[in-house]
């Protein structure tokens, strides 16, 4: 039995997902930073927005930073699934703060895909180290869910490229010391002539436009990246011209988990609150937890997230058993997680009643911080998409 730090109710045992016992040690560890670090600041960190510089510190220094690098170049080598464990617990408590983790485990995995080794072991000890962050720049104002309608342009003169453009909601920018972008260096053919790059921060040409004040996930920050004339080396191209689609595309059915993470979290946070709420709210003489109608809310609720932890951890393992074909299930890992947490945020705020609306009480910041979970990195209608069309070439999904 482990207890709850910001509810008064004990925790059962749940299913049993068969963890390493190094997992679950991974597990504890950063469910401690969240409760003891990041819970007594949670409404500062929302209130003021920004990244959260301190707490990110205390969690490159307990090594998580290095859970998304391979041995080989000073990390743990952990995987996808290791990372999910980590962004659940801090999503649990805030989301803001799990997406500033995250965000740098997107920005490096175009290196982690398509690199050279040079690149990469340039580019990622400093990361297992907690020297660096990385971020991710793919999407335009223009180019959202139609990534290949990007306009921003890469040119080969002798030995650089020259880029110009603008990207948009990129997160950590400002903060990262390297990003991974995406631009067309021939445009006259679409999604097959977008190539990938790596750009440092101080790289001639390169600027930061406008913060964004968002509805949720408000303790990351997200900026434009302006390219004007931006000159990077010729061997900061990552793989080959024509590559970066695919590398992108490659890179999201790896990281599209991670938001199915910080969904399910959000979801597992806003559950317990909720459950703790119903049974110390009274009314008509009783807990309201003790009223059927709030039993079959709370059942639905938990029956959803395990349902959905299910389907996360099984894609995360499929992904680091080295399965070639995750699309399908990264998607749909990503689109039934976050819908999941949508619906228990919304159910959590209902049973609040009148207090889930205010801000007094923390559980309005959960439904807040849920809806961005069905929009980036690809909306739940792109999810949709892309497992129609492996249906449509594949067939039904069958178990082995």
């Amino acid at each position: 039995m482990t207890s709850r730090v910001f509810g008064h109710q004990e925790q059962g045992e749940g299913v049993n997902y068969f963890l390493s016992e190094e997992q679950k040690s991974l597990k504890k560890l950063a469910r401690e930073i969240a409760e003891k670090e990041v819970l007594p600041v949670r409404a500062r960190l929302d209130q003021e927005g920004g990244f959260p510089h301190e707490i990110m510190k205390t969690i490159n220094e307990a090594g998580l930073s290095a859970l998304f690098i391979p041995d080989e170049y000073e990390g743990k080598g952990s995987g996808v699934f290791n990372m999910c464990l980590v962004t659940e617990e801090l999503s649990r408590i805030e989301a803001g703060v799990a997406v500033s983790y995250a965000a740098t485990g997107l920005g490096l995995t175009p290196i982690l895909v398509g690199g050279s080794d040079a690149q990469k072991r340039r580019y990622l000890p400093p990361v297992a180290r907690g020297e660096s962050y990385f971020a991710y720049g793919l999407t335009e104002a223009e180019a959202g869910s139609d990534a290949g309608g990007m306009r921003t342009t890469a040119r080969k003169t002798g030995n650089e490229y020259i880029l110009n453009g603008k990207k948009v909601f990129c997160t950590n920018a400002g903060v990262a010391d390297v990003y991974t972008v995406f631009a067309k260096t021939d445009p006259e053919k679409g999604s097959r002539g977008i190539s990938a790059f790596i750009v440092g921060k101080d790289a001639d040409g390169f600027s930061l436009g406008k913060t964004e004040d968002k509805m949720g996930i408000r303790a990351s920050v997200q900026r434009e990246l302006l390219f004007e004339d931006c000159r990077i080396p010729a061997g900061n191209l990552i793989g080959k011209e024509g590559q970066g689609f695919i590398i992108a595309m490659k890179t999201l059915d790896r990281t599209r988990p991670g938001i199915g993470a910080q969904a399910l979290g959000i979801a597992q946070g806003a559950f317990e609150l909720a459950f703790d709420y119903a049974q110390s709210r009274q009314q008509f003489g009783q807990p309201i937890g003790s009223f059927q109608a709030i039993q079959f809310m709370l059942a639905d609720m938990a029956t959803q997230i395990e349902a959905a932890r299910a389907l996360l951890y099984q894609t995360a393992r499929m992904i680091d058993s080295g399965e070639k074909s995750v699309s399908r299930e990264s998607a749909m890992s990503k689109l039934y997680t976050s819908d999941v947490a949508m619906r228990v945020t919304v159910d959590a705020v209902q049973i609040f009643g009148g207090y889930g609306y205010m801000r007094d009480y923390p559980i309005e910041k959960y439904m807040r911080d849920a809806k961005i979970t069905q929009i980036y990195e690809g909306t739940n209608q792109i999810q949709r998409l892309v497992i129609g069309t492996h249906l449509v070439r594949t067939g039904p999904v069958t178990p082995i």
